[in-house]
């Protein structure tokens, strides 16, 4: 694509909302308003205004105020067009690393953090498909459904951190992963066929990892601990521990040794009564051969 093109492209991707940082996110702000700062200083450097600055890198004059102040989180395009626009030799667009993860929540952002240091990570699901195990489109498709609806940016950087945390499948030493899900939400069709197979298929390839062990657990099961919500366990190397569930101490995450003595008998029942892992695969094979 030529330079002009680029400069459309990104001109028309300016239009949409943006990214806005989290209000709630201390770190998160102070990054961005650094790079703001960064980007206003070099470009004052060399002399150029904001409209004309604005004009080289594809996004309008508004836009560019509002990255600078540190309101907007800059696309890694932005930083890229920028660092050539103002010959920063790199310097801008080496700050793409940390405005990556700026773009994710904070909530999801600490979520990872604390699943990339777990040992053991136990899930039980009832509602859908972990965000561990989602697809892309799969994931795309459950975040649209969303009411009020998302803007297409928000679409996008929750699909990036959803996929973000599952590089804990990737980890050497490998945790110890389980996961629990519920057979209904197996069957319901999201995305269409296609999206639906490719769901089914991934659930398979991580099943069939041996650091993870899937389970089903069949609509025509007895009632279990589990039908209030989903549930996650995470056991550290320190001996420490932190868990959640949707039923319980207001959905928030405690380390509590008291709560925990509730949620892991819990996990634990819930493990029981859902088939064993070799026909938890086998059932989804035979869902993925009804498409």
């Amino acid at each position: 694509m030529s330079v002009d093109g680029e400069a459309v492209r990104l001109k028309s991707e300016a239009d949409e909302p943006g990214w806005e940082v989290d209000p709630d996110d201390d770190w998160g702000i102070a990054v961005i308003a650094t790079v703001g700062r960064q980007l206003k200083l070099r470009r004052e450097a060399v002399g150029m205004r904001a409209a004309a600055f604005g004009e080289a890198v594809g996004y309008g004059e508004d836009m560019v105020y509002k990255i600078e102040g540190g309101k907007r989180i800059p696309r890694p395009e932005y930083l890229d067009r920028a660092d050539e626009v103002l010959g920063a030799g790199g310097l801008l667009s080496a700050m793409k690393e940390d405005v990556a993860k700026v773009r994710y929540p904070k909530k999801v952002r600490d979520l990872a953090k604390m699943e990339a240091k777990a040992v053991e990570i136990g899930v039980y699901e009832c509602n859908s498909v972990s965000g561990l195990l989602q697809t892309p489109d799969h994931a795309r498709t459950l975040i649209e459904a969303g009411q009020p609806p998302y803007s297409p940016d928000d679409v996008e950087r929750m699909v990036a951190a959803r996929l973000a945390r599952q590089s804990v499948f990737d980890r050497t030493p490998a945790p110890s992963i389980s996961f629990v899900l519920e057979e209904a939400p197996l069957r319901r069709n999201v995305g269409g066929t296609m999206v639906w197979r490719q769901q089914l298929e991934r659930l398979l390839e991580v099943g069939r990892l041996r650091h993870v062990t899937l389970q089903m657990m069949p609509t025509r099961s007895d009632a279990h601990p589990g039908l209030d919500g989903r549930i996650e366990l995470l056991k550290f190397e320190d001996g420490t521990a932190m868990g959640r569930s949707d039923g319980a101490f207001n959905g928030r995450p405690t380390s509590d040794p008291r709560h925990l003595r509730i949620l892991e008998p819990r996990y634990g029942t819930i493990r029981a009564q859902a088939l064993p892992p070799r026909e938890s695969l086998a059932f989804i094979e035979q869902l993925l051969g009804e498409t």
